[in-house]
């Protein structure tokens, strides 16, 4: 049987390893998976193919600096798409194939992905968190 002082000991111990894995700046680093159907690798393909950079601020996209759609950064985050539907897998593809059947005034055009490239873009931005 431990002693109440081991057992203090232990439990300083568990906490100062738990306080610190998995932490950055005092925020737990989580990583999230979102199922999409599509591979977040090809998905930064796919976002550097269709110069989404150029409209947007993409974190881990080369070139992509554009200031004319809002950044991207910390997508996976967002609780909402263009501010209009709820930030999950099935608003986002549709989002990124058809902008106009979410939001008919938008400045996003249909950039004419199929449904698997929509898939694997929506799997790289969920990685931005």
């Amino acid at each position: 049987m431990m002693s109440a002082s081991g057992r203090l000991a232990a439990c300083i111990s568990l906490m100062a390893i738990l306080g610190t894995a998995g932490c950055r700046g005092g925020k737990i680093n989580r990583v999230y998976a979102v199922y999409t159907g599509g591979d977040a690798h090809r998905g930064a393909r796919v976002i550097d193919k269709f110069r989404c950079g150029a409209c947007h601020m993409i974190p881990g996209i080369h070139n992509a600096d554009g200031l004319v759609g809002p950044p991207l950064i910390y997508f996976g985050r967002r609780t909402l798409i263009a501010g209009e539907v709820p930030n999950n897998p099935d608003n986002l593809v549709q989002w990124i194939l058809s902008p106009q059947s979410i939001e008919p005034h938008t400045g996003m055009p249909t950039l004419g992905l199929n449904e698997q490239e929509a898939r694997d873009a929506a799997a790289y931005l969920y990685t931005l968190r």
